[in-house]
């Protein structure tokens, strides 16, 4: 049997068992695996796939580099998921507890188990419990919240689901998914070193649940951790390190796992958009846009990862295609929080600020924990001058994850709203450690260190170079570093800076006030070291504007033409290297 068959079986298989105990969104994730896995060239024909045509060419596209270090893709070192049958199971009554639980009846679900000993019952009736102490705790946040939805609700069902899962697993009567739950039971408890044990054992003895990699992957805080794992290999490993990767930051070995995977599930759409994703936090929005509209075009009701698709739009400032996606979205699933999400950051583009902020508050009216709807509520919060509000939406999205840069930014923003540099300063270090390669984050640190408090000049110098050497879209960093080097009266290396922004304001056909400060200044230093043909260039292309910079050029290039001629200067002035 080839790789590609033999993950096709193990997921089939993995399909029916994951639904058979109400783990649809496993079930629903290994199914759009399934489904992307490629064709083999000779069994392929047009009409047998749909993706074809999509996926591979986002794979030639977008591909960063060869892979040769894992196996070949598909490769598996664990038998095909066929578990024995649980001999002590009755049928009906499993029957009727499972339609009960699909029907959200979780205690009565629970109930018609009580009497039941077989794993897979015993499977259910924990994860019914637990599942109703969740929709219970869930009832008492709304009823008891404090601000901004805060409160102590507590699943009141995780003491006796511990002390019941850790005696089954003592006594070697549990499966693999009782030791998902009793490893989500204890991560919720706090005991994050035995659940990532627990879920460990979960993994290497059934890897088809990726409900069991993503809570493993929140308990993987630190690469040391991560490396600490004892994982068999097996092809689902290495969709958990692509997804672990991305989460630590570790973008370029995380699409270097994803490119890995294509060879096998080269037709997968969420291969696509974790692809989409890593692109995005290298801010190559073109690349991220191009994936998103080929994931459409195969998947066009999808309402997943497309807040994300909406960013980008955004920030590129697409008000038609933002308009389009909003529209389609609502029509799909209009009380979904990335549906919520998007109209939001349509109605934020439009300027219309108070609306944004109604989507932002229903999108956490669904999911109280949905990260992007705080930190996009904090920006507008930013905008609308309500900085207390802003800095309360911020702590929330880092209480959710602290990992999220873009909230970090958001409070140091806010707090140097307030002229509180030094606060701002604070947050602002926290989100460049997570985020060392986006230049914004230094620039916002440089100018916090030129605030009339600090006035620490020296650091904002290192700030701007670490900033114009992270790809500086907003062409800030080498400007402003030219002029801060003028005033440290560094002349040569602030010309060194004004050239290399002039050169890119020539190479993006961008004119301005700071095109003129720079050939200004390029003239004055270039005339005080009696280079006056350098001098003279930027002097002529000066006489081209019409403000004051046109009469200085003149008197430069008066001044000049009477130096060359041997005559006593009488109208000129001059500029010693330091004094400009």
């Amino acid at each position: 049997m080839s790789s590609k068959e033999s993950c096709r079986s193990e997921l089939r298989v993995a399909i029916r068992q994951l639904s058979d105990r109400c783990l649809y969104s496993a079930s629903k994730w290994a199914a759009e695996q399934l489904v992307g896995i490629e064709h083999d060239p000779v069994k392929f024909t047009p009409s047998n796939t749909r993706f074809q045509r999509g996926s591979s060419s986002i794979r030639r596209k977008y591909k960063t580099h060869d892979v040769t270090v894992t196996p070949i893709a598909g490769v598996s070192y664990v038998s095909t998921p066929v578990m024995e049958e649980d001999e002590l199971v009755d049928d009906d009554f499993y029957l009727q507890a499972k339609a009960y639980f699909d029907c959200r009846e979780y205690k009565r679900a629970a109930h018609v188990l009580r009497n039941q000993n077989g794993r897979k019952s015993v499977f259910l009736r924990c994860y019914a419990l637990y599942l109703a102490g969740e929709k219970r705790k869930e009832e008492e946040m709304v009823e008891l919240e404090g601000p901004l939805g805060k409160s102590d609700a507590v699943n009141r069902e995780l003491v006796s689901l511990e002390r019941e899962l850790s005696t089954l697993r003592n006594n070697g009567k549990i499966d693999p998914f009782g030791l998902y739950l009793y490893g989500l039971v204890l991560k919720q408890k706090g005991s994050e070193n035995l659940a990532r044990t627990v879920l460990v054992e979960s993994v290497n003895s059934y890897p088809w649940n990726w409900n069991v990699w993503t809570e493993l992957q929140s308990l993987c805080k630190t690469v040391d951790i991560l490396n600490s794992l004892n994982l068999n290999s097996h092809w689902m490993k290495d969709f958990f390190l692509a997804s672990v990767y991305q989460e630590l930051r570790m973008h370029t070995e995380s699409l270097s796992q994803y490119e890995y995977l294509l060879g096998t599930f080269g037709n997968s759409n969420y291969i696509q958009a974790q692809i989409a994703k890593a692109q995005y936090s290298l801010r190559e929005f073109d690349q991220v846009e191009a994936i998103f509209e080929e994931l459409l075009s195969n998947d066009p009701y999808r309402v997943e990862d497309m807040d994300m698709y909406s960013n980008v739009l955004y920030a590129k400032e697409c008000f038609s295609a933002l308009s389009y996606l909003a529209h389609r979205v609502f029509l799909t699933d209009k009380y979904r929080p990335e549906s919520c999400c998007i109209i939001g950051n349509y109605y934020s583009l439009k300027g219309q600020h108070e609306k944004a902020v109604v989507y932002f508050r229903r999108a956490l009216k669904l999911n109280k924990n949905f990260l992007s709807a705080w930190t996009l509520m904090g920006h507008e919060f930013v905008e609308m001058k309500n900085t207390p509000a802003a800095v309360d939406a911020y702590r929330r999205a880092v209480d959710i994850d602290p990992r999220d840069y873009r909230a970090w930014y958001g409070l140091g923003q806010a707090y140097e709203m307030m002229g509180m540099p030094l606060y701002a300063l604070h947050y602002f270090k926290k989100s460049v450690f997570l985020q060392p390669n986006d230049s914004r984050l230094w620039i916002a640190m440089a100018q916090c260190y030129e605030t009339d408090q600090l006035r620490m000049l020296e650091e904002a110098v290192k700030c701007y170079r670490r900033a114009a050497n992270c790809n500086d879209r907003e062409a800030i960093a080498l400007h402003n570093l030219a002029r801060l080097l003028s005033e440290l009266g560094r002349p040569e290396e602030a010309a060194f800076f004004y050239k290399k922004d002039l050169e890119r304001m020539e190479s993006e056909e961008r004119e301005g006030p700071k095109m003129v400060e720079a050939l200004l200044y390029l003239a004055k230093y270039y005339r005080a070291q009696k280079k006056f043909e350098e001098a003279e260039v930027y002097c002529t292309r000066l006489l081209d504007y019409t403000g004051p910079e046109r009469e200085t050029a003149k008197s430069i290039l008066r001044g000049m033409r009477t130096v060359q001629s041997g005559l006593p200067s009488m109208d000129v002035e001059h500029f010693p290297p330091t004094s400009f």
